[in-house]
């Protein structure tokens, strides 16, 4: 059970920075002071205030690249929610939904766009963020 909710806390917390980094922060924030604040009106207000400020450390460090800072962050993060689904074992099912909605919510602005043209291409070729058809040639 332990290795389950490490798992978790490891996902919660990678999709926690990735959403404070994002466009989708306005939408998720209110949903993770709740999952934080437990439906103590104090708590939230305070994990509110605490979520905004590691927002802006966050951002400041993806705007400056730096991968130490961000990784910091998330490992923050993953230490609050493991002792978040310790503590209170209803947290589990309100992460996972937090985790799934997260990976639905599109970001505006993201486009990827690949052209590959000529050669022999060897080896795997992994394509993320695909919305709509795909088009080879």
């Amino acid at each position: 059970m332990e290795a389950e909710l490490t798992a978790l806390a490891v996902s919660g917390a990678t999709t926690l920075v990735q959403l404070m980094a994002g466009e989708a922060w306005a939408a998720a924030k209110s949903r993770v002071s709740a999952l934080f604040g437990r439906g103590r009106s104090g708590e939230e207000q305070a994990a509110d205030a605490e979520l905004e400020q590691a927002r802006s450390a966050v951002v400041a460090a993806a705007h400056s690249g730096d991968r130490a800072a961000l990784a910091g962050i998330e490992s923050q993060w993953q230490a609050r929610l493991l002792l978040l689904l310790r503590e209170d074992p209803a947290a589990e099912g309100e992460l996972r939904a937090l985790i799934a909605a997260a990976g639905h919510a599109p970001e505006r602005g993201s486009t990827v766009h690949n052209t590959i043209s000529g050669g022999d291409i060897r080896g795997p070729v992994i394509q993320t963020g695909i919305q709509g058809d795909l088009h080879f040639g």
